[in-house]
């Protein structure tokens, strides 16, 4: 008796034609974002519900002051600005990059995997303990937050 051994057949590589549906895709959720940081719309859910600022606060009118090269008021908004922004924009570019490439489906080696997460704890770690900082007056003391409510007012 003879067996016949099928070879595993390989998944095809993802079409090119899918990347400008995906881009456009890309384009299409990060536009509620940018309408709302035009009008200036509280983003931090934390904030705009509780009225307090989270770990984060500050940061994107931080990030927008450094760009317009306000650097001075950029560390006084959030003082991890030049460390939390790049790294925030480098990982949603690549992974906004890697959907509209089709990719996404290789994971990162194991020293790459441990890397990023290092440094993820340790970014959140220094978040939090500026935050409790900020609470007890030190930095300049918590940054000034837009609830939802005196938004609409």
């Amino acid at each position: 008796m003879v067996q016949q051994v099928e070879s595993e057949a390989q998944a095809p590589p993802a079409p090119r034609s899918g990347r400008l549906r995906r881009a456009v895709i890309l384009g299409l959720l990060t536009l509620p974002a940018v309408l709302a940081f035009s009008v200036d719309f509280p983003l931090c859910p934390t904030a705009g519900l509780f009225g307090i600022p989270c770990p984060g606060c500050g940061l994107t009118r931080a990030t927008a002051a450094a760009l317009s090269g306000h650097f001075g008021h950029a560390f006084e908004l959030h003082p991890l600005v030049y460390l939390v922004a790049p790294v925030y924009v480098a990982v949603l570019g690549g992974l906004g990059f890697s959907y509209v490439r089709g990719g996404g489906d290789k994971p990162l080696s194991p020293r790459m995997n441990l890397a990023v997460s290092v440094l993820a704890i340790g970014l959140f770690v220094l978040l939090f303990v500026l935050w409790m900082a900020r609470f007890l007056g030190y930095f300049g003391g918590p940054v000034e937050v837009q609830t939802l409510r005196s938004w609409s007012s």
